[in-house]
């Protein structure tokens, strides 16, 4: 029998993309949709400014949304919560529903939290283990599970092989990131036309601060936060999705850019060993040719959910160079939920 799941934001572009990779999902069924006062009691399809490349799905148009009040929260069906609901409203919403039923969130209310994981599965599938201590914590029969921001999840993925294998001691990133990852009515059109601004508010502190988390060790019910030096700028491009990123890392022990894209192409972790249905087979894509990756020509690699690595370089001694690219509403978001509850699935915390 299928998990019944509510989908908080799903109107917005975050939480269509949660109902288009939920569509004939093994595990988890689409039971009810939640969104904004304005939409409620409306069939889906009246309400949905649908900005997707495929069709609404049929079995959804028509589901009447749910408001985001006290009275729907109290008396929902769902066994499940996918959140991508805006960060000033996730605080209390979030909460009260994880008071009975798990919460997988996109938003950055509670990333940052002691006792809230912030998952990868590749990366950290041990941190899922918090909720034992959050629902202790706050007395809650469920709990919430976060992703982190889309241009974290891009980095962290390569990095995790890197620290393993040589350790890590500073990274520099500067980001070219999609107009989706600001929204439908996030960017201008006149502000991004012919233009790249170098400025995206609050994203290059979560850079710079979430890797850290996600990669520290688990120790007595804390998270010991991973010991290297991040640096971010963040700009928004003119492309539709997928982020591009350009890396420069400083590792601890040195290497050669054939040991490195060895052990970044052969690498696989939890989700690939438990056969999670979300989880690319590959989740890093090594491309060869100097003019690679793109996100016209790579961001739905896996399905979107794989990390595409190119133009390796190396100029000294521990120190690399390289392009990663990840679709930012696939793997960066929806995605990226969607395989958390996967893995917490599997774990049986969902019960």
């Amino acid at each position: 029998m299928k998990i019944d799941v509510g989908i908080l934001g799903a109107t917005g572009m975050v939480g269509q993309r949660f109902i288009q990779l939920l569509e004939g999902h093994k595990w988890f069924n689409i039971e009810e949709l939640f969104a904004s006062e304005r939409s409620a009691n409306k069939p889906y399809k009246k309400v949905a400014k649908w900005y997707l490349d495929s069709d609404i799905p049929e079995d959804i148009k028509d589901i009447d949304v749910l408001p985001l009040n006290r009275d729907s929260i109290r008396n929902t069906s769902c066994d499940l919560i996918f959140s991508a609901i805006p960060s000033d409203i996730a605080r209390e919403v979030e909460a009260l529903f994880a008071r009975e039923i798990p919460v997988f969130s996109n938003t950055k209310t509670y990333r940052m939290e002691n006792d809230v994981p912030l998952i990868i599965p590749e990366v950290n599938p041990e941190h899922l283990s918090l909720v034992e201590i959050q629902r202790e914590k706050r007395d809650w029969n469920g709990f919430i599970v976060t992703n982190p921001n889309c241009t974290t999840i891009g980095l962290v993925i390569p990095l995790k092989p890197i620290m393993d294998n040589f350790g890590l001691e500073m990274v520099n990133v500067t980001t070219l990131q999609a107009l989706s990852g600001a929204g439908y009515s996030g960017v201008p059109s006149m502000a991004i036309l012919d233009n790249a601004i170098p400025f995206i508010s609050g994203e290059e502190e979560k850079v710079e601060t979430e890797p850290l988390k996600i990669l520290g060790s688990l120790r007595d019910g804390k998270i010991e936060f991973a010991k290297f030096e991040i640096f971010a700028s963040c700009t928004r491009v003119m492309v539709r999705d997928g982020h591009l990123e350009s890396v420069f890392v400083n590792t601890k022990n040195d290497f050669t850019i054939d040991e490195l894209k060895e052990i970044l192409s052969n690498f696989e972790s939890e989700p690939q060993r438990l056969n999670l249905p979300t989880a690319p087979k590959r989740p890093i894509v090594v491309r060869e040719e100097d003019d690679r990756p793109q996100p016209l020509f790579d961001r739905d690699s896996g399905n979107g959910m794989s990390v595409v690595i190119g133009r390796m370089r190396k100029n000294k001694e521990r120190c690399v160079r390289f392009f990663c690219l990840s679709h930012n509403t696939i793997r960066g978001a929806a995605g990226a939920s969607i395989l958390n509850a996967e893995l917490a699935y599997k774990k049986n915390y969902l019960k």
